[in-house]
């Protein structure tokens, strides 16, 4: 399984962006597939998840703007991000899991302007 991640972007203060992950290749027995962010140097941090019953987990700094989605049939999942603030800035990068792998995208670049 390979994920694409993609929607990044520069945005001011206030301002939104949704970014998209997909997934190519057969997933089999899903878990999660959940977003993170890591700056450089740093540990990643998870941002917010969803499972395969749509159980949803936020980090406490994004609950409330954010919004974790997914869509079986386009093997995808998608991250609203409302209410950007420059503490938002980081490389956002997703990860699936399914009971015997886990899978990890490539970053995409979110950054937030004063």
């Amino acid at each position: 399984v390979q994920l694409q991640a993609s929607g990044g972007g520069l945005v001011q203060a206030g301002g939104s962006l949704r970014l998209s992950c997909v997934a190519s290749g057969t997933i089999r027995s899903f878990t999660d597939v959940s977003w993170h962010r890591q700056a450089p140097g740093k540990q990643r941090q998870l941002v917010a998840s969803i499972d395969w019953i749509n159980r949803t987990n936020y980090a406490d700094s994004v609950k409330g703007r954010f919004t974790i989605s997914r869509d079986n049939a386009k093997k995808s999942a998608f991250l609203q991000m409302n209410s950007l603030e420059p503490e938002d800035t980081d490389t956002y990068i997703c990860r699936l899991r399914t009971q015997y792998s886990t899978f990890w995208g490539q970053g995409t670049q979110v950054t937030v302007s004063s």
